[in-house]
């Protein structure tokens, strides 16, 4: 698309303006060498848009080995489907 020149018409997040008044965090991982499982893990989330609506995606994954240790779905945004997501992440 970049190279035919054309883009898809939607609104475009800012997420790459900072709030000046928001506290900045160093990257602790840095210089952090990731050589086995369960060492680092990460979590997302994100919306997906559907004909009704969004659904709110929420997923656990261990860096090592890029695996998806849990996740969940659901209709409204709500702390407690993530945690559910981590605590069986855990569990594994």
């Amino acid at each position: 698309m970049h190279i035919m020149g054309i883009e898809a018409i939607y609104p475009k997040p800012n997420t790459s303006k900072s709030n000046p008044a928001h506290k900045l965090y160093s990257y602790l991982l840095r210089n952090l060498e990731i050589n086995r499982p369960n060492q680092v893990w990460a979590t997302d989330l994100t919306y997906l848009p559907m004909p009704w609506g969004f659904v709110y995606l929420a997923v656990i994954l261990d860096w090592y080995s890029r695996k998806i240790l849990s996740w969940r779905l659901l209709k409204s945004m709500d702390s407690d489907f993530c945690v559910d997501a981590l605590e069986e992440a855990i569990y594994r």
